[in-house]
């Protein structure tokens, strides 16, 4: 390694060491900053929203529209400037209820909600005919239908049974489609409670259910005698609708350097989203319009807040911002903390597993830094699947590393998390998920109470550096003064 000038790299050496602790201590803490008290007054307001506007806050729907506007004045009144990003989305509805029964070997009348549910983006059809299962995984989740190789020898014209796990629902229907199924049951993984409630991601001409693992599981053997037969029928219809999403940025700091913190806005049609995700959404508000009090010094990068829309509809809105993004200016997000559940009442306090093999570099660390902070306040957490499931899944699909904290949603909490967390064993984590009763009385304030502390805590420490996460360090004046003398030096010789 080539040497400076002495005199260059003893001025050097003094201006690029570790930013001193007293600096970042005489900050204001943005966790305290941060209350309860302000995070329930935006989910009273969401609530309000949505008991006005048809009981929800769905993408498409009135109850967003004006979740929309409510965010946009609060933000204006903290002093940001926020840009509203329109798109459409495809439209999905029920007409009538759908039907779903065995017809042999023997009848049998299965009830919607119960025993099936349909699966968002499904097409229309009456159909009765055999059932055929794909590549039964032989224990856990498998990855069943995932690969057109799965549906080898598979008989056109027959029902399609499939096991969720690994890849979407969309691979998985379209996979059967090609393979000439008439329809497509999509059964639950054996580590989940009842049907799956998911999403096709866009307008599919095929009737597709989802089922329970055990009614999957039951089904599958008949049908590998040879003796299943099953009546599917739908009555769906699809279109295009408007949403949005919401995004204000603080004053200052780094623009090449973008801190990026979003929760998504949009509930389902069933409910007002209280949870699922108005406890997200609202924390993040409330940071946002506490973090201006960091000033200059305390935001060296810019915090980007994000409410996303479409969620629901498979994350469609955080799609269209990653996607349409020119890639100079992607370039230029330094990572992606996101929000989705921070409340659940029988929850946990789950933080992304950003460690996982295949993860964007830096989200490994943005999983330390919640598991650190909340180590230090001797509170528990436990790891959170880091599947791509909610708003962060198009940051990782552009390689952006991402993190996060989340409390459950329709899955199990076990004995050993009752243990840690309390609540109920074998109940889940928020039994009004994607339900009428996600409501402001479906909130754990306690959970809420030390999520938001944990959100603000990481993103006031990103703002000021995400050294671990993507190697860029604090830039202080004196530094930037460093590296420029710096490189006017080469080899002990003034290079100008």
């Amino acid at each position: 390694m080539r040497k400076f000038a002495i005199g260059a790299a003893v001025a050097l050496t003094a201006s690029l060491g570790v930013v001193p602790q007293a600096a970042a201590a005489s900050q204001p803490d943005l966790a305290k900053l941060v209350t309860v008290k302000d995070i329930r007054r935006h989910l009273e307001a969401f609530q309000e929203i949505a008991d006005y506007n048809g009981g929800n806050r769905a993408a498409g729907a009135p109850g967003f529209e004006v979740s929309v506007k409510y965010v946009v004045s609060q933000l204006k009144k903290a002093g940001y400037t926020p840009q509203i990003q329109k798109f459409e989305f495809d439209y999905w509805a029920e007409k009538s209820p759908a039907a779903f029964a065995q017809t042999a070997p023997g009848p049998a009348d299965y009830k919607p909600g119960t025993d099936f549910l349909t699966m968002q983006y499904s097409g229309s059809g009456d159909v009765t005919a055999a059932a055929t299962a794909v590549d039964v995984p032989a224990e856990g989740a498998g990855n069943a239908g995932c690969e057109a190789a799965d549906f080898d020898g598979f008989a056109k014209g027959s029902i399609a049974l499939i096991q969720r796990g690994t890849c979407s629902f969309a691979i998985k229907a379209e996979n059967a489609k090609t393979a000439g199924a008439s329809a497509v049951v999509i059964y639950n993984r054996p580590d989940e409670q009842g049907p799956v409630n998911g999403t096709l991601g866009a307008p599919f001409s095929l009737p597709v259910l989802a089922t329970p693992y055990a009614l999957g599981a039951e089904l599958v053997k008949a049908a590998q005698a040879g003796t299943l037969k099953l009546h599917v029928k739908t009555d769906t219809e699809s279109g295009k609708k408007p949403a949005s999403n919401v995004i204000a940025e603080t004053k200052y700091g780094r623009s090449d350097n973008v801190v990026v913190v979003g929760a998504h806005l949009d509930s389902v049609p069933e409910g007002p989203g209280i949870n699922d995700n108005g406890s997200g959404s609202s924390t993040i508000l409330a940071v946002a319009q506490q973090i201006g009090k960091l000033g200059k010094k305390g935001l060296k990068n810019k915090v980007r807040f994000a409410w996303w829309g479409a969620e629901e509809e498979g994350l469609l809105g955080s799609e269209h911002y990653v996607t349409t993004l020119p890639d100079a200016e992607k370039a230029k997000i330094a990572l992606n903390l996101n929000f989705d559940m921070t409340a659940s009442p029988n929850g946990v306090r789950g933080v992304y597993a950003g460690s996982v093999e295949g993860a964007p570099a830096g989200s490994g660390a943005l999983e330390k830094i919640f598991n650190d902070y909340y180590a230090k306040r001797k509170l528990p957490t436990v790891p959170s699947e880091f599947n791509g499931r909610s708003d962060y899944g198009p940051f990782l699909e552009a390689g952006i590393p991402a993190g996060g904290i989340d409390t459950g949603a329709e899955g199990i909490k076990t004995a050993e998390e009752a243990k840690i967390f309390g609540g109920t064993a074998g109940q889940p984590y928020d039994a009004c998920y994607h339900a009428k009763c996600d409501r402001i009385t479906n909130i754990n304030w306690n959970l809420l109470d030390t999520n938001a502390d944990g959100v603000a805590y990481a993103t006031q420490k990103l703002a000021l550096s995400t050294l671990p996460v993507n190697g860029e360090a604090l830039r202080t004046a004196k530094r930037r003064a460093a590296l420029k003398q710096a490189a006017e030096y080469r080899g002990g010789h003034l290079v100008r």
